[in-house]
């Protein structure tokens, strides 16, 4: 099954409450008439729990900003535990790799308590360590960011990764999902296609089906700086699209959910800046630095987290009013979003989302 990167929805795995069905039912309902002040809670929240990371990524944009560290502090997450009933998941990823955060397995166990489902995206690296918290806190999905279907191209595009590590890794947690008959964890591959790797998405398609994964995900390279601007796929369609029939034909074959974004020129946005988007309304994202963000991938920052503060006094704020107002508006939206490179949202037929050399991409680190 081939799928494209969901711009409202979530990630669906084991059936919602009756609590959270309703807060979605009303979220959805909101995000429909463009209300700018909700009575909805977010349906995801996202805690970024740290910009430090245990690799050094070519790619990765911490190489081309100035990321003072920071961490996600355990008070910034009790404040939500009341919510974690009610909204549909909690998310921990943001620009550092959540696994080496020193709570990050007492958080996995606290969301347990609870009804949300549990996501984190790594880099693999943890994942032995980790392996037994996986299935004593029931996490629903997490994604594996691997770069190459080889340990040659992988090691060398995410430096101090070890590839085959991460692969015996996830061969051992298929093999106690499978001895114990369980549907969790769903996990996917994360690749991020580039010049120097796009021909061996289809042997990860393939090594995902060996050792047993449920999905190959695909996002394109975005340049942070023009030392990789050589790597960029931005006028290579036709190169893509051999690649990703290639990949899609063994997906169908091996029964492999392959989720790809749309071609350079294909992309429904059209002309538009970005695809259609309702971050603001269905997720909240707190930084590793406390600071609530509109989304991942932008530079602006709202204000810091307020444990003080009922949650709607800041859910519903000015800055909140006009960010889901001006957001889709091709006339006020604000320069970031112009020039929008989140992977789900962006326009991939805009060079914009391909190269960012030259743009603010970050948040400036307290």
């Amino acid at each position: 099954m081939i799928i494209r990167a969901k711009t409202k929805g979530l990630f669906q795995g084991k059936p919602l409450t009756e609590k959270q069905q309703q807060n979605s039912d009303v979220n959805v309902s909101e995000m429909n008439d463009q209300s700018t002040i909700l009575t909805s809670l977010p349906r995801r929240l996202v805690f970024e729990l740290t910009n430090n990371c245990n690799l050094s990524c070519r790619m990765c944009g911490r190489n081309y900003a100035d990321f003072k560290p920071s961490s996600f502090r355990m008070e910034w997450f009790n404040y939500f535990i009341p919510f974690f009933d009610i909204v549909e998941e909690v998310t921990l990823m943001g620009w550092g790799e959540p696994t080496i955060h020193p709570n990050f397995v007492e958080m996995l166990s606290i969301i347990d308590q609870h009804s949300a489902r549990k996501y984190f995206c790594t880099n693999g690296m943890r994942l032995a360590e980790i392996t037994k918290d996986l299935f004593d806190y029931e996490v629903d999905v997490f994604g594996v960011s691997i770069d190459g279907a080889t340990a040659q191209t992988n090691d060398r595009i995410r430096l101090g990764s070890d590839f085959n590590k991460i692969v015996a890794s996830l061969r051992n947690i298929i093999k106690i999902r499978e001895s114990r008959s369980l549907k969790f964890p769903h996990i996917n591959f994360v690749f991020c296609a580039m010049k120097s790797n796009l021909h061996e998405l289809s042997k990860l398609v393939e090594l995902a089906f060996d050792i047993g994964l449920d999905e190959v995900k695909v996002v394109y390279l975005t340049a942070f700086d023009n030392r990789l601007s050589d790597e960029v796929l931005w006028d290579h369609k036709g190169s893509i699209q051999k690649e990703f029939n290639n990949a899609t034909e063994i997906a169908h074959k091996l029964n492999v959910l392959l989720k790809l974004p749309h071609l350079p020129g294909d992309d429904p946005a059209g002309n538009k800046s970005h695809k259609d988007c309702f971050v603001a309304y269905r997720d909240l994202f707190v930084g590793s630095d406390g600071f609530i963000r509109p989304c991942m991938s932008t530079p602006d920052k709202f204000f810091l987290l307020d444990t003080s503060k009922n949650f709607f006094e800041f859910w519903n704020t000015l800055e909140y009013q006009e960010y889901r107002k001006c957001t889709n508006n091709e006339q006020t939206m604000n320069i970031a979003c112009r020039k929008c490179y989140q992977s789900s949202h962006c326009n991939w037929n805009k060079k914009e989302a391909f190269i960012q050399s030259g743009n603010t991409f970050s948040p400036k680190w307290e």
